[in-house]
C-alpha cells in the first residue's frame, strides 16, 4: 500500500510540475521579448505597476481554483468582488468607519454572498454554472440599483497611501498579501481536514459521501472562501485607485479568474489544485497585459489573446493524456 501510495504522489507531482514549468519558459520568454522591445519594462516603476495588477489577478484566481477543487465553477467572482467594493466605500465614506472595519465587513460581506451561492446550489441541485450565472446578474444588478452606479471617492488618505507604498522600492504590499494567501491555501488543502475533505468531494463526490465526508459542507466552504477571495481582489483594486467604483470587476473578472488555474494545472473536473501553478498562469496574464501596453498594441487584442492561452490549455488537458498513451 504504502509503494501504491508513493508510486500516487510522484505522479501527481509529475503532473503539478509539467504546466509549471512551461509556464515559466513561456513568461521568461516573454519578458525577454518585452525588454528587447522596451528596456524601461523591467524599471523599478513598472514592476511595481506590475505587481499590484499581479496581486489582483494572482488573488481572482485563488478565488476561482477554491471552487474548481470541488469541481464546481464561480462566474460571479466579479460581482462578488464590487459589492465588496462599494461596501467599503460606502462604509468608509458615508459611516466614517476606520479602514480596517469596513474592509473586514467588506469581506464578509462577500463570503456572505459566496455563501449563498453555495447554500443554492446545495438545496437546489442546480449546477454551479447556472446558479452564478444567475445570481452574478443579480449582485450586480442589486448593487447598481443601490449605489445608481455612481463611483465613491471621498475615502480616506490611509487607503490611496497603502496603494503607493513600496517594499524595497518596487514591490507592492498587494503582492506581499498576495503571496500570503497563496502560502495559507497551500497549508489548508495539503493539511488541514476541511481542505482535504474539499478535494475528496470534487475527486469523487459519492465515493466520499459513502467515506462519511460532509459534500455539501464542503461545496459551501468553497464558495465562501471564493466570496471572501473574490472581496480581498477588490479590495486590492481600491487602494490601488483609491477609491470605490461600480465598474469594478463584473465580466473583466470572468476569464482571468479561471484562466490562471487552469493553465497552472488545475483540473476542471474537481480533485486537485496548485496554488503554485495558478500564480504562474496569473503571472502570465499581467506579463501579455503590460507587453500589450509597451508595444502599443490595443488593450482589446488582450481578450483574445486570453481566450487562445485558455482554450490552449483546455485542450492540452483534454488531449494530453491520450498522446501521451499513443506514444
Amino acid at each position: 500500500m504504502r509503494i501504491v501510495a508513493n508510486a500516487g504522489q510522484a505522479a501527481r507531482r509529475r503532473l503539478e510540475a509539467a504546466p509549471q514549468f512551461g509556464l515559466l519558459v513561456i513568461i521568461v520568454a516573454l519578458c525577454g521579448l518585452f525588454t528587447l522591445k522596451q528596456p524601461d519594462y523591467v524599471s523599478f516603476f513598472n514592476l511595481f505597476a506590475m505587481g499590484r495588477s499581479l496581486s489582483v489577478d494572482v488573488v481572482i484566481g485563488f478565488s476561482q481554483m477554491v471552487v474548481l477543487a470541488i469541481g464546481n465553477m464561480n462566474l460571479s467572482v466579479g460581482s462578488i468582488g464590487v459589492c465588496s467594493v462599494m461596501l467599503a466605500g460606502y462604509l468608509m465614506q458615508t459611516w466614517h468607519l476606520p479602514v480596517s472595519i469596513a474592509f473586514l465587513l467588506a469581506l464578509a460581506l462577500g463570503g456572505t454572498l459566496g455563501g449563498l451561492n453555495g447554500f443554492s446550489i446545495v438545496k437546489s441541485g442546480v449546477s454551479s454554472f447556472v446558479v452564478t450565472l444567475a445570481s452574478a446578474n443579480i449582485f450586480s444588478g442589486a448593487m447598481l440599483v443601490l449605489t445608481r452606479a455612481r463611483p465613491i471617492n471621498g475615502l480616506p488618505a490611509s487607503v490611496s497611501a497603502i496603494g503607493l507604498y513600496r517594499v524595497f522600492g518596487f514591490v507592492s504590499p498587494a503582492l506581499l498579501a498576495a503571496t500570503t494567501l497563496g502560502a495559507l491555501l497551500s497549508v489548508f488543502f495539503r493539511y488541514s481536514v476541511s481542505g482535504k475533505e474539499m478535494l475528496a468531494a470534487g475527486a469523487n463526490p459519492t465515493a466520499a459521501a459513502m467515506s462519511g465526508i460532509p459534500v455539501n459542507r464542503s461545496i459551501v466552504l468553497s464558495h465562501i472562501l471564493s466570496g471572501v477571495l473574490a472581496g480581498v481582489a477588490g479590495l486590492m483594486v481600491v487602494v490601488r485607485v483609491g477609491a470605490a467604483i461600480p465598474s469594478v470587476g463584473g465580466q473583466d473578472w470572468l476569464l482571468p479568474s479561471f484562466l490562471g488555474p487552469v493553465l497552472g494545472g488545475v483540473a476542471l473536473s474537481g480533485g486537485f489544485v496548485s496554488v503554485t501553478g495558478t500564480l504562474l498562469g496569473a503571472m502570465l496574464v499581467t506579463i501579455i497585459r503590460s507587453g500589450l501596453l509597451v508595444l502599443d498594441i490595443g488593450n482589446f487584442w488582450l481578450q483574445l489573446f486570453l481566450g487562445l492561452f485558455l482554450l490552449a490549455a483546455v485542450l492540452a488537458r483534454r488531449y494530453g493524456g491520450i498522446f501521451r498513451r499513443c506514444l
